[in-house]
C-alpha cells in the first residue's frame, strides 16, 4: 500500500445542484464539511473521508417513495452512519439552521436487533440524505 491509499475503500458520489451557492452554504455551513477543489460548475466535498461531488446540473423532475415504518422513504437517498453522539450533534445542528426533515429524527427497532437512530432531509437542491447511528455497529449488515 502506497502513502496515498486508505486502508479502508472510499467511495465517490456526484450529485446534481441547481445553485452551488447554496450547496456550499448547506454542505460546508450547515453539515460542516471541508471544502477540496472547485470550479465553476462543480465543488468537491470531504464526506468524512469519501469525496462527495455537487455538480450543477438541473432538478431532478420527480422523486419517489418507499413505505418503511410508517414513513415515505424518499428513494434515491444517500447519506452516512455516524456515531449516537455524532447523530445527535448533527440533528441539533440541522435544527438550528431551521432544516426542514422529510423524517424527523427518531429511534427504529427500539431495544430490538438493529436499534438505530435514523433522520431523513433534503439539501437545497432537493437531494434526499438519510443520516444513522446504530447503538451497536455490529448491527449495521444484522439480518
Amino acid at each position: 500500500m502506497t502513502t496515498h491509499e486508505s486502508p479502508l475503500p472510499r467511495f465517490h458520489l456526484a450529485v446534481p445542484v441547481d445553485d452551488l451557492a447554496a450547496a456550499r452554504r448547506f454542505y460546508g455551513g450547515v453539515l460542516g464539511l471541508a471544502e477540496g477543489r472547485s470550479a465553476e460548475r462543480w465543488v468537491d466535498w470531504n464526506l468524512h473521508g469519501h469525496q462527495f461531488v455537487t455538480h450543477l446540473a438541473p432538478r431532478p423532475a420527480e422523486r419517489a417513495h418507499n413505505a418503511v415504518d410508517g414513513h415515505e422513504v424518499p428513494v434515491p437517498h444517500f447519506g452516512l452512519l455516524l456515531s449516537v453522539d455524532e447523530f445527535h450533534d448533527l440533528a441539533r445542528r440541522l435544527r438550528e439552521a431551521d432544516t426542514a426533515f422529510v423524517i424527523e429524527p427518531y429511534l427504529r427497532f427500539a431495544g430490538e436487533k438493529g436499534e438505530q437512530w435514523t433522520m431523513f432531509l433534503l439539501d437545497p437542491a432537493g437531494n434526499a440524505l438519510e443520516f444513522k447511528a446504530f447503538a451497536d455497529d455490529s448491527q449495521v449488515f444484522a439480518a
